[in-house]
């Protein structure tokens, strides 16, 4: 029922975009008297906005087409590598340029697609072959291509180091968030192996490796309610109008639903924002907030297996920090890492990653070299500025490139 009643209203919202948009291109019209004086103006700006906040969105594109690699402007094209029921492998080729650092850049699956860190790619193109983990819609999987859960998780990002490394080359590892605890588990297992591509270094950026440090409202949520409460309010079935009909899945509309309302008066005050730029024809500014929330409000769903374990695993049993998890059986224990130089870094102003949990993944390293660990806490950086944004380029990712750098080998 919930999904259903949720398509039934974005199908209702998707007509009355479509109609408030029209509306303003009519009231904008430099042949219609009302656009020059009166309430016209002012009208226009506010069906506009409606008109953006209620359109449906689908999967963006990531739009990176050119980078500058030595001071030499090359073209870039995407080029999808390796292809897997619930995501692919996506390569950004840049043409004419041969070799650097291979890096793979493993997206969160938290709702949102990995277009979410177009600006971790862009910034990382200019020096290092960049790779990408491209997470599916599960409401498009169809059932027939089984479960994808945690451990799954982690043998899709061993599967794809290995595909990287071309079975004996040791790749980068940057992880955003989520995946900084499937990729440590990654790293841990691989190290234990003895794995030939284990990641030389691996960078953690607000992940919640220990959330019983500085816990944030997320952290609360997911740990003030037992499982069952979450598989019987959060989970969906999906309707017979998608290929992944019948699969169970967390949706990505309550998943954002949640965001926005733990920061509902700053959208709020976006919004009203775009709204006064667009009154005034400053339309650049208004344009910038519209693009921000193309992305942010584009989500996905992820399947029901992989979302209530990772509530279990990570936010209320604290297996990894704990000492007790475990990947399809078999122990994930920090100690094998002996050789992957590990990057925390955290934002001080993240409400999503407290201080200190992501930083927890240096301190249950106990066999790895004090030279292989390093942390920085980024001055007045929320949690998506981290990744994205002025700070994102210009303070934090330079030290991720000197890490990279130190430790290639």
């Amino acid at each position: 029922m919930l999904y259903n009643a949720y398509e039934i209203q974005r199908s209702w919202l998707a007509g009355a975009s479509a109609v408030a948009n029209f509306s303003a291109g009519l009231l904008n019209n430099p042949s219609n008297p009302f656009a020059y004086f009166g309430g016209g103006p002012v009208l226009a700006s506010a069906l506009e906005v409606f008109a953006h906040a209620s359109a449906p969105r689908g999967k963006p594109a990531f739009g990176l087409d050119r980078t500058t690699v030595g001071g030499t402007e090359v073209a870039v094209h995407e080029e999808v590598v390796l292809r897997k029921p619930f995501g692919q492998l996506k390569r950004f080729v840049r043409e004419g340029v041969e070799g650097g650092p291979k890096l793979l850049i493993v997206a969160p699956m938290s709702g949102h697609f990995a277009t979410l860190l177009r600006g971790t790619v862009e910034r990382m193109l200019p020096v290092a072959d960049v790779y990408i983990t491209d997470w599916r819609d599960a409401k498009l999987v169809p059932l027939a291509d089984g479960r994808f859960d945690l451990d799954d998780y982690i043998d899709y990002v061993v599967e794809y180091l290995t595909h990287i490394g071309g079975g004996s080359e040791r790749p980068h590892m940057l992880a955003v968030c989520q995946p900084s605890v499937p990729c440590y588990a990654a790293a841990a297992l691989m190290s234990a192996d003895g794995h030939p591509c284990r990641p030389r270094t691996l960078t953690m950026m607000g992940g919640p490796i220990d959330t019983r440090e500085a816990p944030t409202a997320v952290n609360t949520l997911a740990t003030e309610r037992p499982r069952a409460w979450f598989e019987q309010n959060v989970i969906a079935t999906v309707p017979v109008t998608y290929g992944g009909a019948g699969r169970k899945v967390y949706p990505g509309f309550l998943q954002l639903a949640g965001f926005m309302t733990m920061n509902l008066g700053n959208h709020m005050i976006s919004h009203w924002e775009m709204f006064k730029h667009l009154v005034v024809g400053d339309d650049d500014s208004a344009e910038a907030t519209m693009a921000f929330y193309d992305e942010y409000r584009a989500v996905c769903d992820m399947t029901a297996e992989f979302y209530l374990q990772t509530i279990e695993t990570v936010f209320q049993k604290h297996a990894l920090p704990q000492g007790e998890m475990a990947h399809r059986g078999r122990p994930v224990d920090p100690a094998t890492i002996t050789d992957v130089a590990l990057l925390a870094i955290e934002g001080e102003r993240d409400d999503i990653s407290g201080i200190g949990q992501t930083r927890a993944a240096l301190e249950i390293a106990t066999a790895l070299p004090a030279g292989l660990k390093h942390y920085h806490l980024a001055p007045e950086v929320g949690h998506y500025g981290i990744f994205n944004g002025s700070k994102w380029r210009n303070r934090i990712a330079p030290v991720v490139e000197r890490w990279m750098a130190e430790h290639s080998g």
